[in-house]
């Protein structure tokens, strides 16, 4: 049975909703996750645009009424914020409560202040998945043929992981300009393709990039490698248009 976790923080916009989004992402086969707020509000269009970016499914993400939930058997409520913590008080009493601050960044509405905040709620849930990895059964991600194929099975996801094997390391906006298609659908085929193994990402500066996991077998480089010398027309437009591109993001090494 998966354990249940519920994020509180006091808008239910940003804080709550990526820890949501990040949890879900990182272990959902693991944890039933949800989020409210003491004093829920709209859900913060930086906080959205930062998940995208990340390529963290943000589709369904809304903002709820702690009330409403409350009634529910939780293993876990983790406030983010102090005035949360000290307004909500025993959300369930069977729950774990457990405390983390994050200062809020809709104070300064910048992108790079919620960049951050997604970079450390991601680190501290990464850490709270391990600690939990004995309970939960979490393991590594497994490069089973099944998922890799379903993966790969989409003309897309198959032309994107192709593109970016050829270039090395590409953002989401470089895919999207290559693919011709909107943000949230790259972001979502790249959460796909990452949660299969066959993906990694890194920040550089307000980019995040997207690479080949070094970890992947040798079995499945030679797939990758036949596929992209015997068809080499998945990725010529896009090649074309990446390279043609205006205003594309300074390359990391």
């Amino acid at each position: 049975m998966k354990r249940r976790v519920l994020f509180v923080c006091t808008a239910n916009s940003a804080r709550s909703l990526m820890a949501e989004a990040v949890l879900r992402d990182m272990a959902g086969d693991q944890f039933e996750v949800a989020s409210a707020g003491t004093d829920p509000a709209t859900p913060n269009p930086l906080a959205l645009q930062v998940l995208e970016e990340a390529g963290i499914d943000s589709t369904g993400l809304h903002s709820k009424q702690l009330a409403g939930l409350q009634d529910q058997p939780w293993d876990y409520v983790i406030t983010l914020c102090d005035k949360a913590a000290s307004e909500c008080g025993v959300v369930h009493a069977g729950a774990q409560q457990i405390h983390w601050d994050f200062p809020d960044p809709a104070a300064t509405n910048r992108h790079a202040t919620f960049a951050l905040t997604l970079k450390e709620l991601k680190e501290r849930i990464g850490l709270f998945t391990l600690v939990h990895q004995k309970e939960t059964g979490l393991k590594p991600a497994e490069f089973n043929p099944v998922t890799v194929f379903k993966a790969l099975g989409d003309e897309l996801r198959l032309s994107a992981l192709l593109l970016i094997r050829h270039q090395v390391r590409l953002c989401v906006c470089e895919l999207t300009e290559a693919f011709e298609v909107s943000q949230p659908k790259v972001s979502r085929h790249l959460a796909t393709l990452r949660d299969a193994g066959l993906l990694d990402t890194e920040r550089h500066g307000q980019w995040v990039y997207y690479y080949l996991n070094p970890a992947l077998p040798e079995w499945l480089r030679r797939v990758l490698e036949e596929t992209a010398i015997h068809n080499a027309s998945l990725i010529e437009s896009p090649l074309v248009r990446l390279e043609s591109m205006a205003d594309r993001p300074v390359r990391c090494s």
